[in-house]
């Protein structure tokens, strides 16, 4: 038998268990070539991230300045994968 998926909160990171991955918010800095970008975290870290397969099969458009929520996997905190894109509030 499996083991169940847990997640569990640390502040504003989470944490899933089973996956090992972090999902922390960032913002992007850069945009660079190859669907890469320069994401700087809540804790001023910049990583280099790339786009899930899924928002790049919906052709989800990030451009430098936008929200993200990235998965950092808990091997290697310097890159990442950018999961979901948060919505702009209008007028900032």
């Amino acid at each position: 038998m499996r083991p169940k998926k847990r997640k569990r909160r640390v502040g504003q990171t989470e944490v899933d268990d089973h996956l090992r991955v972090l999902r922390v918010m960032g913002q992007v800095v850069e945009k660079l070539p190859n669907a890469m970008f320069k994401v700087e975290l809540e804790n001023g870290r910049a990583v280099l991230a790339h786009v899930s397969g899924k928002m790049r099969e919906r052709s989800i458009r990030i451009m430098a300045g936008d929200a993200v929520t990235i998965e950092l996997p808990v091997d290697d905190v310097t890159r990442g994968r950018i999961v979901w894109l948060h919505k702009r509030v209008p007028g900032s």
